[in-house]
């Protein structure tokens, strides 16, 4: 836009994203904030009008680190950078996770194989080529280490291997990743 111009729009818009903690519930940090925006914008005793409008909103997800599937793919990261990966709680928005672990009552986990400076979702965002051969890498050792997964979890339930007719409870196909107990 140019700088000069000394017009005054007709309307005007905010935008701003906040960024949930597990426990939060996005429907009441909506109203929260939609009630601080009103009592403020009515301190202004202004002619216009203000209006709140919720683009998106999701629970924050938080999954267990010491879970099998987070072990398959630290093994898989390891063998593939040399080092073990650091398990780090970041901000972000992919609302999918908490979804399908709800939908599925299985643990998810997310895979990063990007850098720290690739600047997602920027204007120059980047992805290194060594960084998709890596993945590439990662995921198909992650799958391999995911093979080698036995038995009930964790390791301190003491339940039998689940049965067939129970791995067609929702939520337990996944031989090994369930016991009996959290069924």
């Amino acid at each position: 836009a140019d700088a000069s111009k000394t017009c005054i729009s007709a309307q005007c818009t905010g935008k701003f994203s906040i960024r949930l903690v597990p426990d939060q519930d996005p429907e009441k940090v909506k109203k929260v904030v939609t009630a601080h925006l009103e009592k403020e914008f009515a301190k202004l005793n202004s002619p216009n009008k203000m209006s709140v409008i919720l683009s998106h909103g999701a629970k924050a997800w938080l999954s267990n680190p010491t879970h099998p599937n987070y072990e398959a793919g630290a093994r898989a990261t390891e063998r593939v950078y040399g080092r073990r990966p650091d398990f780090t709680r970041e901000g972000g928005s992919i609302p999918i996770t908490s979804f399908i672990e709800d939908a599925t009552q299985m643990n998810v986990l997310l895979l990063p194989v990007g850098a720290s400076d690739d600047m997602a979702h920027s204007q120059n965002e980047k992805y290194n080529k060594s960084n998709l051969v890596n993945g590439i890498k990662v995921l198909g050792l992650y799958i391999h280490e995911l093979s080698k997964v036995k038995g009930p979890k964790p390791s301190s339930c003491r339940c039998e291997p689940l049965t067939e007719e129970e791995l067609m409870i929702p939520g337990a196909f996944m031989k090994g990743f369930r016991c009996k107990c959290e069924i």
